[in-house]
């Protein structure tokens, strides 16, 4: 068994300024699990652990969505939290343009995932990068008002032309990912 999930990489300049805006963050001592830029992907599913004899099966599930979807762009600006500013368990980062093409090319993958046995989210797809998830309250009222601080933060754009199925081996130093398959928009 091997756990995956399917996920965009980030370039380089992104995971600069987050790294940048999550020192700021950090400076306020919140009691935060913070994500290292490094480990900062895109989600599209997490498929949980599953047979590496699926592994072929997931790639072929994607070939129709992926060869009529066209290369496109994202941009990502702006932060928030989950549930909500005022209670942020999960700081993230979001999408703030292409968003609509990228929850339209997640539903097609969804779709097809659930044809080969995966279930669907019950919760509806809302893309964005997790910074950090806190642990506690310790902090919570100057983590806040750095969040607000950054929340128009322009972070960069991200050419999207390849997904890539990783392998996420968890470790005490914290997760290894893996890359198994990558797979082209549009043919490419």
């Amino acid at each position: 068994m091997l756990r995956s999930f399917l996920a965009i990489e980030l370039p380089k300049p992104i995971l600069n300024k987050i790294e940048e805006v999550q020192a700021d963050l950090r400076s306020t001592h919140a009691d935060v699990r913070w994500v290292s830029p490094e480990k900062i992907h895109l989600t599209l599913k997490f498929f949980g652990n599953i047979e590496e004899s699926k592994i072929e099966t997931i790639v072929q599930s994607m070939d129709e969505p992926i060869r009529v979807t066209s290369p496109f762009l994202l941009t990502v600006r702006g932060m928030g939290a989950f549930p909500h500013f005022k209670n942020p368990r999960v700081i993230w980062v979001r999408m703030a343009g292409g968003e609509e093409k990228l929850t339209s090319f997640q539903r097609q993958l969804e779709s097809q995932f659930e044809k080969i046995g995966f279930e669907g989210e019950d919760r509806s797809f809302h893309p964005h990068l997790t910074l950090g998830r806190a642990k506690s309250n310790r902090g919570k009222e100057e983590l806040i008002r750095t969040i607000e601080k950054h929340k128009e933060d322009e972070f960069g754009d991200i050419q999207v032309e390849r997904m890539i199925l990783f392998k996420s081996e968890l470790k005490p130093s914290g997760p290894i990912y893996t890359p198994l398959r990558e797979m082209k928009l549009g043919g490419l």
